[in-house]
């Protein structure tokens, strides 16, 4: 399974271990949407412009490509005042400003960021096989939507990732720290991760960042509970992602990982209609 979005905790590590968010003076509004599959509203753009501001790079530096936002509100707006949309609006494109800031800290050359030998892409891969807990092979190697490297991993080890990933946030290791400057900045931004009604968003802003979660592409989703210690994923086989909320509740639920409460405050994600 390519997990793709799902995992950009992971490929949000070099960015922060290189201190780029020190010595730009980026704040966790900047981490929280590296890590993001963001909605292209006017919140993430706002932070997006000013990260591009921070770093003191141009547009077209960005090599996400362009597509019109994913909130349909926002891609109304945009069509409707006779703009375009631009990098910015690309739902990958603060993980894009995480990787070149990372290489501007790292001194590493950024015309060439997203090739798979670039000694940036060498740390991300570094990151995923220490929580997959194991070695990218050659012929799962793929390219994502928005021009990276991008890998397939079985579903086994992209669950275990997410065990890893709550026992490095307890635990002094290697990424611990990171791991924790990270998903703070998460916790307090869940919406800049997602958006508006985005269910990855949701689940962390209800549940206060007990539970996180990350939808990515082709219906993937993965969870991890910090405080009942359970992690895993979830994969629509068609790749469709309608079915990903309903699915999710039901899992939710039958591990009891949702107080009432925060059941209450969830129950329109569980009586979705997907047709």
């Amino acid at each position: 399974v390519y997990p793709r979005s799902a995992i950009k905790i992971f490929q949000a590590l070099p960015f922060i271990s290189s201190n780029a968010h020190i010595l730009f003076n980026l704040t966790k509004k900047n981490i929280a949407i590296s890590c993001s599959s963001h909605a292209g509203e006017p919140e993430h753009i706002y932070v997006l412009k000013k990260w591009l501001e921070k770093i003191g790079i141009s547009l077209k530096q960005l090599k996400c490509g362009i597509h019109n936002p994913l909130d349909e509100q926002s891609s109304n707006n945009i069509f409707l005042s006779g703009k375009n949309p631009t990098q910015l609006h690309n739902n990958c494109a603060g993980k894009h400003l995480a990787m070149i800031s990372g290489c501007l800290a790292n001194k590493m050359e950024i015309d060439n960021y997203i090739d798979f030998n670039h000694p940036y892409q060498k740390l991300i891969r570094q990151s995923l096989e220490r929580f997959m807990q194991l070695e990218i092979q050659n012929k799962y190697i793929g390219t994502d939507g928005c021009g990276v490297p991008q890998y397939a991993f079985p579903l086994t080890n992209i669950a275990s990732s997410m065990i890893n990933l709550i026992k490095e946030k307890e635990k002094r290791k290697k990424y611990s720290n990171t791991i924790n400057i990270i998903l703070s900045a998460i916790i307090k931004f869940p919406i800049l991760i997602g958006g508006h009604n985005r269910f990855d968003s949701e689940i962390i802003k209800i549940t206060k960042g007990r539970l996180f979660c990350k939808g990515g592409a082709e219906g993937v989703l993965i969870f991890a509970d910090f405080t009942k210690k359970i992690g895993g994923v979830i994969k629509i086989l068609d790749g469709n992602n309608r079915a990903i909320p309903s699915i999710a509740m039901q899992i939710f639920l039958k591990l009891k990982l949702l107080s009432e409460n925060e059941i209450n405050k969830l129950k329109n994600w569980t009586t979705q209609s997907l047709f």
